[in-house]
C-alpha cells in the first residue's frame, strides 16, 4: 500500500556528563584528576533506500529516539557514545520541518543520508581542567541536550516518464503491456487508486514509467483522485498524455488535452512546462487515427504517436522513442520535441 506522506517526531540522544574523579593508588599521596569525558548522544539519520517504495511504516509509528551517551568515569575513561538511529525511507523522499515547511533534505539516490537531529556532545571530565594553577579541579561540564523536531516526510516517486490522462484512457493497460507491472484493469473509471511504477528494459537500457490515477476536470477543487498524486510526476523529464482516440473529432480531442494541461498548470506551473508527448490510444477501434494524429501534431506543435494497448500496435515504436528521449535528456543531447 502506497503512503506518500507521513509526520514523525524525532529526538536525538543526550550527551553523557563528564566525570569528577581523582587518581587514588596505594603509597601515592597526591593523585591527579582523572575524570573522563561523557559520550556523545546518538544522531537521528534518514537514509534513502531503493528497497522501499512507501512511507507506510512511518504512518504506523511516529516517535523515534536515539540512545543517550553514557557518563565518563575515573581512570580517564570516556563514556560510551549513544548509538545512531538510522531510519530508511524510499528514494525520492523530501524531508521538511513540519512547523515551517523548510526543506531539510531531498533524498533521491540510494544510500544518500542526512542527519536530521544531532546528538548532544559529551561533557568534559575534570581531567580537562587541570592546569599549573589548578591542580585539583572539581569542574566538569554536563552533556549537551539532544535535538527534537517534528518532521514531514513527502514521497515523490522517481520515474523517467509520467503517464497522465482521463480515467479509462487505458493507462493501466499500457503500463502492463510496456512493463512487467500488473496494475488493476477493469472497464470502469478509477481502477487505479494510487501511483503505479513499471520498468521498460531493452538490452542495457532501462526506463521507469509512473502511472497516476486518472485526472478529471475540476481536480484542483478535489474532484477525482489524480490531482493529489501529481507530485509523483514532478521529477519526470517527460509527461505522456494518454488520450482515448476512439471517440470524438479533432476538436474534441484537443479539448480533452487542454483540460489536462489546465489541471497541470493549476497544480504547478513548472509541471505544465515539462516536455510532453501525446499518445492516442485504441487505434484498433478507429482506422483513421493516424491521420488525426498528424493534424493534432501540426495544430498543437507537439509529438503525437498512435498505439493500441489491446492489440499492441505501436507499442514497440513507443518504447524505443521514450528510451531515446530519456537517454538524450540524460546525456544533454538536444533534440526537437
Amino acid at each position: 500500500m502506497l503512503r506518500d506522506e507521513a509526520e514523525i517526531e524525532v529526538r536525538s540522544g543526550v550527551g553523557g556528563n563528564g566525570a569528577v574523579s581523582f587518581w587514588r593508588e596505594k603509597y601515592v599521596s597526591e593523585g591527579g584528576p582523572d575524570g573522563g569525558d561523557g559520550g556523545d548522544g546518538g544522531d537521528i539519520v534518514l537514509k534513502a533506500s531503493h528497497h522501499l517504495n512507501t512511507l507506510l511504516s512511518y504512518c504506523r509509528k511516529r516517535h523515534y529516539r536515539a540512545s543517550d551517551g553514557l557518563a565518563g568515569s575515573g581512570g580517564h575513561c570516556s563514556g560510551k557514545g549513544g548509538d545512531d538511529l538510522i531510519l530508511e525511507v524510499p528514494c525520492g523522499t523530501i524531508v521538511r520541518l513540519a512547523e515551517t515547511g523548510e526543506i531539510l533534505a531531498d533524498l533521491t539516490d540510494h544510500g544518500h543520508q542526512v542527519v536530521v537531529a544531532a546528538g548532544g556532545h559529551g561533557g568534559k571530565g575534570n581531567a580537562r581542567f587541570k592546569s599549573s594553577t589548578n591542580q585539583t579541579p572539581h569542574q566538569f561540564t554536563p552533556g549537551g541536550h539532544g535535538q527534537h523536531y517534528k518532521l514531514k516526510l513527502e514521497l515523490k516517486l522517481i520515474a523517467d516518464v509520467g503517464i497522465i490522462g482521463f480515467p479509462n484512457a487505458g493507462k493501466s493497460t499500457l503500463l502492463s503491456r510496456l512493463s512487467k507491472a500488473r496494475p488493476k484493469i477493469a472497464p470502469y473509471p478509477f481502477t487505479t487508486l494510487e501511483p503505479q511504477l513499471g520498468v521498460i528494459e531493452r538490452n542495457d537500457r532501462t526506463l521507469v514509467l509512473a502511472d497516476i490515477p486518472g485526472l478529471i476536470e475540476g481536480a484542483a477543487e478535489g474532484r477525482g483522485l489524480g490531482h493529489q498524486f501529481l507530485r509523483h510526476v514532478e521529477r519526470c523529464p517527460i509527461l505522456m498524455h494518454l488520450v482515448d482516440g476512439s471517440e470524438g473529432d479533432l476538436k474534441a480531442l484537443k479539448a480533452r488535452i487542454n483540460v489536462l494541461n489546465k489541471e497541470l498548470k493549476r497544480f504547478s506551473p513548472e509541471l505544465a512546462e515539462k516536455r510532453q508527448m501525446i499518445v492516442l490510444n485504441k487505434s484498433d477501434a478507429r482506422p483513421d487515427l493516424d491521420e488525426i494524429a498528424k493534424k493534432l501534431a501540426k495544430s498543437l506543435k507537439v509529438e503525437v504517436m498512435v498505439i493500441s494497448g489491446v492489440s499492441g500496435q505501436g507499442l514497440e515504436a513507443l518504447s524505443e522513442r521514450l528510451l531515446l528521449i530519456v537517454s538524450n535528456a540524460a546525456n544533454g543531447v538536444a533534440e526537437n520535441p
